[in-house]
């Protein structure tokens, strides 16, 4: 007879993946479990900035919030070491590093993720505001401009779906894959942090490479057709990375992180005519091109006017107030992805819209753009922010000595 140590019961050993709100998707995509061939499919994990940020977006996302519950600094550092080490194994495609794989102890990693292809992976690391409180010792370090996203117009938030001390990003082209790396991270973080909330996103709603095709969103239109692209370094530099204006040596070459969870009313829009669509969004439907247009990529005229005299592209539309050219040339770089968490028991309408992220270099630039969408985009007629927090991703791991966040932690 075999000898397998102390039994540990089922519940105890699903209450990790319960504990995300994933586990009804952790089987996704595990059919063709062929073994990844070194290298193949992988995005570097160590260089001056986070991976993740400005790299190609990739299909899948998951994405978690956490509060850390210890009030000791040294666990919440040996926390980031652990996960440093665990995130960059799983985004070369291998397991989760561990002291052994005996039968009398827990594995080191989960395995739903064995045999698939790295997918691509970045897992992306965000500290909230409040982490700067006075239990770690960091409240000297927080930039001056990183505090909690203000009311915005157009936002009824869900505190349980609002905020947190640490933000994990995981995207990948398998969402088995994603899920797996933040199911680790979770479990990982045991006895130190906690899960707050979890966004799944199924398909990802803007591109930022050259060669990625613009997808569109669940009310079925093109979205960030004119977002920043990888390739774009002075647009990047200006808007997106963090430079010495921070006053803080952690933060050069990171980015701030904003998300916000905007639920869509798709029932009474599937119910809008075609023409009122298009110019809700300032759009065609099909091709993409701005009204003025007849391609996708065509710049908006916003000063054409139709025979009637009305401006082409209405003053309410979507486009016209998201324009960097209406908003004396503010940008920032989009990575949302489309959700769906069910049906609203209230309504018995479809839990669904847009899990929206954006990265740029001051959190004013989204609070500025969301303050004139909120209050005038016709857009809101059909959609609400119900989840919201920002982050601030310090600066990339330069190599396997280092962990992340850690010239926040020496500074």
């Amino acid at each position: 007879m075999t000898l397998r140590g102390p039994r540990v019961s089922r519940r105890g050993l699903l209450g990790g993946a319960a504990g995300l709100g994933l586990a009804g998707v952790a089987g996704a995509g595990l059919a063709g479990c062929a073994s990844p061939a070194p290298g193949a499919q992988t995005v570097p994990f160590y260089g001056e900035h986070q991976a993740g940020v400005s790299t190609d977006v990739q299909d899948r996302l998951a994405f978690a919030a956490f509060d850390v519950t210890s009030a000791d600094r040294s666990d919440l550092i040996g926390m980031l070491r652990t996960w440093t080490a665990a995130a960059e194994a799983m985004t070369r495609g291998v397991r989760v590093p561990g002291e052994s794989d005996a039968q009398q102890v827990p594995p080191a990693d989960t395995g739903e993720a064995i045999g698939l292809p790295p997918s691509e992976l970045t897992v992306t690391i965000g500290f909230g505001p409040k982490l700067f409180d006075q239990r770690f010792g960091l409240a000297p370090h927080k930039p001056p401009q990183f505090t909690d996203l203000p009311d915005l117009p157009g936002a009824i938030l869900d505190p349980t779906r609002t905020g947190g001390d640490i933000g994990i990003q995981a995207c990948a082209n398998d969402p088995a894959v994603a899920f797996h790396a933040v199911r680790n991270l979770a479990r990982l973080g045991k006895g130190t942090a906690v899960t707050r909330w979890t966004q799944l996103g199924f398909g990802r709603t803007s591109s930022t490479g050259t060669n990625q095709q613009t997808e569109r969103n669940l009310m079925g239109f093109k979205d960030g057709t004119r977002n920043i692209k990888s390739n774009d370094g002075q647009a990047l530099d200006e808007f997106v990375w963090v430079g010495d204006e921070a006053g803080q040596r952690w933060m050069k070459g990171g980015s701030y992180l904003v998300a916000r969870r905007i639920r869509m009313f798709v029932e009474a829009w599937d119910r809008d005519v075609l023409s009122d669509q298009e110019s809700v969004f300032g759009r065609e439907k099909y091709t993409g091109a701005p009204l003025t247009g007849k391609d996708e990529f065509d710049t908006p005229d916003f000063a054409a006017r139709g025979p009637d005299g009305e401006l082409v592209i209405p003053e309410r539309a979507h486009v016209r107030l998201a324009a960097f050219e209406n908003n004396r040339g503010l940008r920032i770089l989009r990575r949302g992805y489309s959700f769906t968490d069910g049906i609203d028991p209230e309504t018995s309408d479809l839990d669904a819209g847009l899990f929206f992220i954006s990265y740029q270099r001051d959190p004013m630039q989204f609070i500025t753009l969301q303050r004139s969408l909120g209050s005038r985009d016709r857009l809101n007629e059909y959609v609400r922010h119900v989840g919201s927090a920002v982050f601030a991703c310090p600066t990339g791991v330069p190599d396997a000595t280092h962990y992340w966040g850690q010239p926040l932690f020496e500074a």
